[in-house]
């Protein structure tokens, strides 16, 4: 059999071409962004998350989200996906935790209003440990009504409205930057809410003094506690009565010149109130009216106990930062997630925040002089103030008594 040399020619370029397509076929698969979206469908049918579809005889199908882009910057990779029409997208942030297991944990995900696209932002970047600072924090919360100032995520400042979002609890060990963030958020709500509140109840007799002549009430006991809370219980009732009186659901709603302030209860380390019912009953009526009528709560603990944070209380405390925790038991007791036990004990100030899903970020670092010397001006002015329509004690005693006494009678 005799071969052309055109014949053999021609095998060769195909040879080629083919040789070359391969190569090229080999460098696309390879780069970031398809090996990213190649993990993305693996997340999605590992982690089970499709919509399922019964089709002809019975038989099952799957429809998996979609992926609509992936985009390489400069410090991140983002990936958009749309889920399919009827799916859950609470499937997705339940399972937040699997995409930081595939990407890392400088993974962050978003929800559209639509409740079907989401972003995905792989960040190569770490968030580095900074100082708080006064007018770049004013700033990102000027517009909010009781602003919580967190901290900063690789997307930027972390920032909420507690009166959105009612009620926080900050967990983590010694050392952990727990009490760092919670002198953070007491000192931008004094300096941003000139008519707030505040009521402090210190059980380790360690961090509060900071608030002595700004807040209304600091206390180290539980004697103190039960008081300031009997106190508050009164106030609620004079506010359930106020909104009625006007017709409206919330504080907010009322005229301006009948408008009682945001009140702020702080309470660290409540886990050592867990045998004081009283007291425990009464933060819980807080978390669960407080909201409508005004009244919010900061809890603070070391160590999660779950006899403390069961039930209505837990379900109520609707954000929750999370610093470093001993194990995952104790991670998922304070965010439902083993996340925040694999904070490193150099990362002092690292949190998992939790509002709307969980993600990482960096809480401002203040210390204890700078702060004070922050507040001294808000001091003075509580300081030369008189203490007109505080309640005594005993008059609160009473009337909690009078509230709760049962009357007997004969049928």
């Amino acid at each position: 059999m005799v071969v052309s040399g055109v014949t053999i020619a021609a095998v060769a370029k195909l040879a080629g071409a083919g040789g070359s397509a391969a190569a090229a076929w080999f460098v696309w698969r390879g780069m970031p962004e398809q090996v990213l979206r190649r993990k993305l469908m693996h997340l999605f049918r590992f982690g089970n998350m499709y919509y399922k579809i019964i089709g002809y005889k019975g038989r099952e199908l799957r429809e998996y989200p979609r992926i609509k882009r992936v985009t390489r910057y400069f410090d991140r990779t983002e990936a958009a996906f749309v889920l399919p029409l009827g799916m859950d997208p609470e499937l997705i942030k339940k399972h937040e935790w699997l995409f930081r297991q595939m990407f890392g944990a400088g993974v962050e995900l978003s929800c559209g209003e639509d409740a079907k696209t989401f972003v995905m932002q792989v960040y190569s970047t770490s968030v580095a440990q900074f100082e708080y600072e006064c007018e770049q924090i004013d700033q990102s919360i000027e517009k909010f009504s009781l602003p919580i100032y967190v901290g900063r995520s690789r997307s930027g400042d972390v920032v909420y409205d507690m009166v959105k979002h009612p009620h926080l609890l900050i967990a983590g060990e010694t050392g952990s930057g727990k009490s760092v963030a919670l002198r953070s958020v007491l000192t931008t709500l004094i300096r941003s809410v000139p008519e707030l509140e505040l009521y402090c109840a210190d059980m380790k007799r360690s961090e509060f003094h900071l608030f002595r002549g700004i807040a209304r009430d600091v206390v180290m006991d539980a004697v103190g506690l039960k008081r300031i809370v009997l106190k508050l219980r009164r106030e609620m009732r004079q506010r359930g009565d106020l909104l009625d009186s006007h017709e409206v659901a919330h504080v907010d709603d009322l005229p301006e010149w009948d408008r009682p302030p945001y009140i702020v209860l702080a309470v660290d380390e409540v886990a050592l109130l867990k045998k004081e019912r009283d007291i425990m009953d009464g933060i819980e009526e807080i978390s669960t009216i407080g909201r409508a009528l005004g009244v919010f709560l900061i809890l603070s603990m070391q160590r999660p106990d779950s006899e403390v944070l069961d039930g209505k209380l837990k379900n109520n405390l609707t954000v929750r930062m999370a610093f470093r925790h001993a194990d995952e038991i104790n991670s998922r007791i304070t965010i439902d997630s083993g996340e925040a036990a694999s904070i490193k004990q150099s990362e002092k100030g690292r949190m998992v925040f939790k509002l709307d899903g969980c993600r990482y970020v960096q809480g401002p670092h203040l210390d204890l002089k700078r702060a004070y010397e922050m507040l001294a001006p808000y001091r003075k002015e509580i300081e030369a103030s008189d203490a007109a329509g505080e309640m005594p004690a005993a008059e609160i005693q009473a009337d909690y008594e009078e509230e709760n006494t049962v009357e007997v009678g004969l049928l």
